[in-house]
C-alpha cells in the first residue's frame, strides 16, 4: 500500500473509529487494526508520527497503556471534512449563478499559489482556463475565506454573476472538471458495493458481518468513498442528466455505514484499556 494510501486509511481511522472511542486510541490496538486491513506496522507507527508532527495527536498513556488523544486541531479537521464526506453537495441552483476567480499570483509566491488551487479544488472549483476558477455563486464565501488566509486578496479578481450566452455551458463544465472520471467513480462504487447492501438487507434480523470482517469491510467502504464528495463540486442536476449517479451512490454509502458501523466498532473496542471501575 502507498504511503499516501497509508495516509488516508489512517485519516479515515481516526475519524470513523478513534473518535467514537472517545478520541485517545492505544497505540498497540491501532497497529493491530490497521494490520487487519493491509497496512504494516511500520507504516501505521509512521503514519502516526508525521500526524503527531502536524499537530494532530497528542501523546497519552491512560491506566498504564501508551497511546495517542486526537487534539482540538484534528476535531476541527474532521469535522470540517464530515461537511464533505458524510453529507453530498446539494445540488446548485441554476438560476444563482456562478462564481468566477482570476487568479494572477507572481512566480516569487508560487507556493501559495499552489496552495489556493489546492483549497479551490477542494471547495468544488473546476479550472475553466489559465488562472480562472468557477464554482456555484454558494461558493463565493468559502473563495474568499481561502484567498483571504493565503493574503492573496491584491492578486485575484472575484465576480458573481449568471451566464449569458457563448460556449454551450455543459461543455464549459465538462472541461473545467473530471466529470466522465467522477460518474465512473460513482458507478463503480454501486458496482462495488450493491451486492453487500443487499446481503446486509436480507439479513436484517442478524448481524451478517461481525468482528474483523465488519471492521475490515466497514473502513473499506469509508476509504472507497471518502474521495468521492471531495471530488464532486455539486453542480445543478439540470446540467448533468436525470440519470447522474451520486445521490443514488450517496444513499447506498449511508445505509452500509449505519450497518456496518455498530460491529465494526464493537470489534476495535474489545482492544480498548476496560474503564476502571
Amino acid at each position: 500500500m502507498s504511503s499516501a494510501r497509508s495516509r488516508t486509511v489512517l485519516v479515515g481511522f481516526l475519524g470513523a473509529i478513534v473518535r467514537e472511542q472517545g478520541g485517545w486510541m492505544p497505540i498497540a490496538a491501532a497497529v493491530e487494526l490497521l494490520e487487519q486491513f493491509g497496512l504494516d506496522e511500520s507504516s501505521v507507527r509512521t503514519g502516526v508520527f508525521r500526524l503527531k508532527k502536524r499537530g494532530w495527536l497528542a501523546s497519552e498513556t491512560v491506566q498504564g497503556v501508551r497511546g495517542y488523544r486526537l487534539t482540538p486541531h484534528a476535531l476541527d479537521v474532521l469535522a470540517a471534512g464530515d461537511e464533505v464526506i458524510w453529507h453530498l453537495r446539494t445540488p446548485a441552483d441554476l438560476a444563482d449563478g456562478w462564481c468566477v476567480v482570476s487568479v494572477s499570483v507572481p512566480e516569487s509566491a508560487r507556493a501559495k499559489r499552489q496552495q489556493l488551487r489546492s483549497h479551490l479544488a477542494s471547495l468544488g472549483f473546476g479550472n475553466v482556463g489559465t488562472a480562472v476558477w468557477i464554482a456555484p455563486a454558494r461558493q463565493l464565501a468559502a473563495a474568499e475565506r481561502a484567498i483571504e488566509e493565503l493574503e492573496l486578496v491584491n492578486h485575484c479578481a472575484v465576480f458573481v454573476g449568471r451566464y449569458a450566452f457563448g460556449q454551450d455551458l455543459e461543455s464549459i463544465l465538462r472541461r473545467s472538471w473530471d466529470l466522465s472520471g467522477l460518474e465512473k467513480s460513482y458507478r463503480d462504487f454501486l458496482e462495488r458495493y450493491q451486492a453487500l447492501d443487499a446481503s446486509l438487507a436480507a439479513s436484517s434480523d442478524v448481524a451478517p458481518l461481525e468482528g474483523r470482517e465488519a471492521f475490515v469491510t466497514y473502513l473499506g467502504v469509508i476509504e472507497d468513498w471518502r474521495r468521492l464528495p471531495f471530488r464532486d463540486p455539486g453542480l445543478p442536476r439540470d446540467l448533468l442528466g436525470p440519470d447522474w449517479p451520486a445521490a443514488e451512490a450517496g444513499a447506498l454509502f449511508e445505509r452500509l455505514v449505519s450497518r456496518l458501523a455498530g460491529p465494526a466498532l464493537a470489534h476495535s473496542a474489545r482492544l480498548w484499556p476496560t474503564p476502571a471501575a
